[in-house]
């Protein structure tokens, strides 16, 4: 089984741990200092209203990585079960990695949308990559 590509796995799973620390560093002192009622009731909706918009980026930057970065994490361990975990399929994963890091950073500091969607389109191709690759090694 070709490892290599867990390495950039494990990478992402870090990172998306630093982005989850992040967000609760700023919306715990965000929530205190707006002094917000927490009910049972709330909805993020409800919460988001108290809650600068730079804060709010930090916890949608995590959502997202929650989302198609999921597909990444499959995709990558089926390219290692089929022992195509290695060269060009884990520098595309790395180029995956870096890429959704970028996309955080932009979301989290400034979050110029075209940026970020740009960003997160190029991503998207090096999955869409890894992908094919998978396709090509199963089918």
């Amino acid at each position: 089984m070709s490892q290599t590509i867990l390495q950039p796995v494990v990478a992402l799973l870090a990172w998306s741990m630093v982005m989850w620390a992040w967000l609760y560093a700023t919306r715990i002192p965000a929530i205190a200092k707006a002094k917000v009622a927490m009910e049972p009731s709330m909805t993020t909706a409800d919460l988001n209203q108290h809650l600068p918009a730079s804060v709010r980026w930090k916890a949608d930057n995590y959502n997202h990585l929650m989302e198609q970065p999921t597909l990444f994490y499959a995709v990558a361990l089926t390219l290692a079960l089929l022992d195509q975990g290695h060269g060009v399929n884990t520098w595309i994963a790395w180029g995956y990695v870096a890429l959704r890091v970028v996309h955080s950073l932009v979301q989290a500091l400034t979050n110029v949308i075209l940026v970020r969607f740009l960003v997160f389109m190029v991503s998207s191709l090096a999955l869409l990559a890894l992908v094919l690759h998978a396709a090509l090694a199963v089918f």
